[in-house]
């Protein structure tokens, strides 16, 4: 599991909550340095590795989040995701980790997901984006933004060691959500979407100038 500074903690942490339990999993958060990555609202998450360590890898995660834009504009980051996805036997994403993957090489020609806000740069990046919870083609398995990290958990769990495996870990967890508020502008109103894009944009332009500036 990819760490960097200012990610999103629980496209991080929910994900490692479930894959941590699959029989048999070793799970390494990796990153650059053995440094605390300190997350965008301020946790400080310990990396048990760096790139060094991990040459290879059986599944690939990559977390979204503020910091994901300069980590794709890290050379020795972009390179680690690459080298590892183009082996790994599953290359996986939350939110806008997804946009991360893309810039690495990792998503031309398959269908992918990430975060509502930022569904329209999943093309940039040669991939056909799905306005699903979790998309899984082939071995890549993306999904919407920071609570869609659990499902797509689940479904990697589910992938990797089996739906009896993947329902006992959701069990396990208590995973039975109920939400109180619309949290997609499919069900949200429509006033508080405009809103939402609207405090979005600056860092949807961000991304979208990065990622054409990549492809160029």
């Amino acid at each position: 599991m990819l760490l960097f500074p200012k990610l999103t903690q629980l496209d991080l942490t929910g994900p490692h909550e479930v894959l941590a339990r699959i029989p048999g999993a070793r799970i390494d958060l990796v990153a650059k340095t053995r440094d605390p990555a300190v997350s965008e609202t301020g946790l400080a998450i310990m990396p048990t590795a760096t790139f060094a360590d991990v040459p290879a890898a059986e599944l690939i995660f990559v977390p979204g989040g503020l910091g994901q834009i300069a980590a794709t504009d890290d050379d020795a980051t972009l390179g680690w995701v690459r080298s590892i996805g183009e082996r790994a036997t599953w290359v996986t994403s939350t939110c806008t980790g997804a946009l991360l993957l893309g810039a690495a090489g990792l998503l031309r020609g398959y269908r992918a997901a990430t975060h509502w806000a930022y569904m329209d740069l999943l093309s940039l990046v040669g991939a056909t984006p799905v306005h699903e919870r979790v998309v899984i083609d082939r071995n890549r398995i993306t999904s919407g933004g920071v609570t869609a990290g659990i499902d797509s958990a689940l479904a990697i769990a589910a992938a990797v060691a089996g739906p009896e495996v993947a329902a006992t870990i959701a069990l396990q967890l208590e995973y039975d959500p109920r939400p109180q508020y619309a949290g997609h502008p499919r069900t949200a109103a429509p006033e508080l979407v405009a809103k939402t894009r609207e405090r979005l944009a600056a860092r949807f332009e961000e991304r979208r100038v990065q990622l054409v500036r990549r492809s160029d």
